[in-house]
């Protein structure tokens, strides 16, 4: 599942490349991760939303509430369930990814893959939003099946929509979306570094 990706372009350059209207200065980081700020392109109009669907907690020793989870990736299997099932049907959004990254090797040494398409610095990815009481609008990436090019890393991967299937994610019944969940067969670009999957993250 992806916990971090990159969007290297300002909030004016994404609504030129989506023919969306953007307006303001959003607070986001090049590299977005659960719980925090990313932009989407949703309804006409680039908006920064947080990413992650919030779960509630609750404190298992004293179960007094604990601050909500990020769910930030709803698998298309899933779609269908109740948690996701309305955003799906109703909030459908592009998020806009110039690469996403996945952790690769041993426990306590996993450093960051990333992944990207050749020659395009920035991508679509299906998304699905909604307005929470916690943190305002939220979105998820839609998950599927890794791409053989990735089976050594993980066996999931972002739903990368090409820009002739756009409108049909972001306007067309739920069953013409989800005629377009389903795995990218394009080549990826693959870059290994030796990043720390963990490190202190930028802030915007």
């Amino acid at each position: 599942m992806c916990n971090l990706y990159r969007m290297r372009r300002s909030n004016a350059e994404v609504g030129l490349w989506a023919n969306a209207m953007a307006q303001g200065a959003p607070n986001y980081a090049e590299e977005v991760y659960p719980g925090y700020p990313g932009l989407v392109i949703t309804s006409g109009e680039v908006r920064a939303m947080t990413w992650g669907f919030p779960l509630a907690m609750k404190s298992k020793r004293t179960g007094k509430p604990l601050k909500p989870k990020p769910i930030n990736n709803a698998r298309e299997d899933r779609l269908a369930t109740p948690f996701w099932r309305d955003s799906f049907a109703r909030r459908r959004c592009l998020i806009p990814v110039t690469a996403w990254a996945e952790a690769e090797g041993e426990t306590g040494r996993m450093t960051r893959t990333w992944y990207s398409l050749p020659d395009e610095e920035l991508f679509a990815v299906a998304g699905i939003w909604r307005a929470t009481e916690e943190w305002g609008e939220a979105y998820s990436m839609v998950m599927v099946d890794g791409y053989a090019q990735m089976a050594e890393v993980h066996d999931r991967m972002p739903t990368i929509l090409q820009r002739q299937d756009w409108d049909q994610w972001l306007n067309g019944k739920p069953s013409e979306a989800f005629e377009l969940v389903r795995t990218c067969t394009l080549p990826l670009s693959i870059e290994r570094t030796s990043e720390p999957w963990f490190k202190r993250r930028e802030t915007p």
